[in-house]
């Protein structure tokens, strides 16, 4: 929650004799002395402040000026998701005093609070931030991410899943300024999620590797090849509900996205057998070595949701699985997940199928 320098060995000494012999006794150790808590060395109570909740960070920042400073200068991570009432007004007054804060969540929890005018005062003073999520956040309009691209371009990761209030144009612009992003959330954000946005994401965030797009059913084909020939390092990428997508898309990741781990297909009713030979295909073309970029070499899919994709057929799906061992349909470790296709009830992994090998040898041994 608090970040500070590395503590000295003297430090360490004296975190340890405060906590047993408490603040308001006199600490002498390899020479130095302190006398009660207006003395702490800035390290020391940062090592302290580090300790507290997030409500209690706060309450600490009123204290005394020593303490203020001290959170001014070391919090780098802050929650208030918890607020229930009032986060405006929180945002408005402890945005200005923690300028060094990299990671800041504002998911709303309870009922949606947060307004753009909160947004301008985190762009306004909190430049360093890196993390930060905003989800649920329904009153926010565009004008919130234009903001954010001025006053927060280095921004890693950012959740506006739920946001229901944004538009394309606006994370469209976001993008052409936070090229850094490596994460990015944009489930139910039916508005900015469009091929337009994934063209400028595409063009300016070549970085990107974890993209939730669930749900977000203006999206189609145009999109998704398009981030799949600019976005080269996507590991996880929710379609989830995407049901304007086809076999074209996941031919596209198949063979752009060499890094791609995980992928969500849920509902997706137009993907067909021919995505899943595409999948299938792009694992034994690597192991071939077809692919010249051997530094890419990857696992392949570890998570691959097909459920309610019921065009599909079991020997398809089983050439997947066969193809990428990371892929489990066995009790406890199921990444192969296949809800609601009756006709993929047949499809295991290599595992499964050595247990229930396993399972035959040994009860013709019992037979006999």
């Amino acid at each position: 929650m608090v970040g500070g320098r590395p503590l000295t060995g003297h430090l360490d000494i004296w975190f340890k004799h405060l906590i047993v012999s408490g603040g308001g006794r006199k600490i002498e150790k390899a020479g130095d002395m302190m006398v009660g808590w207006k003395d702490l060395p800035m390290e020391l109570l940062l090592r302290i402040l580090s300790l507290l909740d997030d409500q209690t960070v706060i309450v600490a920042s009123g204290v005394c000026t020593s303490w203020r400073e001290a959170l001014c200068l070391g919090l780098t991570k802050l929650s208030l998701s918890w607020c229930k009432y009032h986060m405006n007004s929180l945002v408005q007054s402890l945005a200005p005093k923690f300028v060094k804060l990299q990671v800041l969540s504002l998911r709303q929890n309870h009922r949606s609070q947060l307004e753009d005018g909160s947004v301008e005062i985190i762009a306004g003073y909190c430049h360093d931030l890196r993390d930060l999520d905003l989800s649920k956040s329904l009153k926010l309009s565009d004008s919130s991410l234009f903001l954010l691209a001025h006053g927060c371009s280095r921004l890693t990761k950012l959740n506006i899943s739920g946001c229901e209030g944004f538009s394309d144009s606006a994370l469209a612009y976001l993008a052409t300024h936070c090229k850094n992003l490596k994460t990015l959330n944009l489930c139910g954000c039916v508005r900015a999620a469009t091929d337009r946005a994934l063209q400028a994401l595409s063009c300016n965030c070549s970085k990107l590797q974890y993209l939730n797009l669930g749900w977000c059913e203006r999206v189609s084909d145009a999109g998704v090849t398009s981030l799949a020939a600019g976005c080269l390092d996507i590991k996880a990428l929710n379609l989830c509900g995407c049901v304007q997508i086809t076999d074209e898309s996941v031919i596209a990741l198949a063979n752009g996205c060499l890094h791609l781990g995980s992928l969500g297909l849920y509902y997706c009713k137009n993907i067909t057998d021919r995505a899943m030979y595409s999948l299938a295909n792009s694992r034994l073309k690597r192991k071939r070595g077809l692919w010249q970029d051997s530094s890419r070499e990857q696992g392949g899919l570890v998570n691959l949701n097909i459920s309610q994709c019921t065009a599909l057929t079991a020997v398809a799906v089983q050439a997947v699985c066969d193809s990428f061992p990371g892929l489990h349909t066995c009790l406890g470790r199921n990444s192969l997940i296949i809800s609601g296709c009756l006709n993929l009830t047949s499809v295991h992994c290599y595992c499964a199928i050595q247990t229930h090998q396993a399972s035959n040898i040994v009860s013709a041994d019992h037979a006999y």
